[in-house]
């Protein structure tokens, strides 16, 4: 995001922004509470949920590194429509609410870049909505496991099989399902060739499978 900075902008940033170590289960923000800035993942993973009506969770996404989280709260003046906690520990950057502006008041390339990463996220949630309602919990699995495939192959191993970590209530809560029925797809997934387990870790071995799985050829 801050690529298109020039250096005396990244300088200012750098001078401004503070780093902090969170433990896994830390949280970030909450629903309902208001900004005070941005927050910028340097590493690790971090769920970002809501809570529904009925008291359980929906996780609408899982940010990894380079991930804003926070900015478009911020940005519209109004109170956070969710909550962020990290999923393992994380090095996460603060930039304030005051230092930001000011940066994306001075660099009309870097508020370019705000706006299409708005509407790239506006259209991502449109297409998620579309899958909920028309999508077999099957479908959204498998298209489920391919963004995490995303999310976790950041490092490096985008090219061969990539472990997720996560719990199986955090990946059902993705999902949008019972985590019973997402144990028993990890079975026929499994028994089809296209992951194996290990404890909590899913390895994805055949992409072109879940791709299939997904409806998404």
């Amino acid at each position: 995001m801050f690529s298109v900075l020039c250096a005396h902008e990244l300088a200012t940033i750098s001078d401004n922004k503070s780093c902090t170590l969170y433990k896994k289960g830390q949280i970030l923000f909450h629903e309902g509470t208001r900004p005070l800035g941005i927050f910028c993942i340097n590493s690790g993973k971090v769920k970002v949920y809501k809570i529904g009506t009925d008291g359980k969770e929906q996780i609408i996404r899982i940010a990894g590194q380079g991930d804003l989280l926070g900015y478009k709260a911020m940005l519209a003046e109004e109170y956070y429509p969710v909550s962020a906690e990290t999923l393992e520990d994380c090095t996460i950057c603060f930039l304030s609410k005051h230092n930001f502006l000011e940066t994306l008041n001075e660099s009309s390339d870097l508020n370019q870049r705000i706006v299409k990463q708005v509407c790239q996220e506006h259209g991502m949630l449109v297409d998620e909505v579309t899958n909920q309602a028309q999508k077999s919990v099957r479908e959204r699995f498998a298209m489920a496991l391919l963004k995490l495939k995303d999310t976790y192959g950041l490092d490096g191993h985008e090219d061969g099989p990539v472990e997720i970590n996560l719990t199986r209530e955090d990946l059902a809560n993705l999902v949008g399902t019972a985590t019973e029925t997402l144990i028993r797809l990890l079975h026929e997934f499994k028994e089809d060739g296209m992951l194996e387990t290990q404890g909590r870790k899913i390895r994805i071995i055949d992409s072109r499978q879940l791709v299939k799985a997904a409806r998404m050829m």
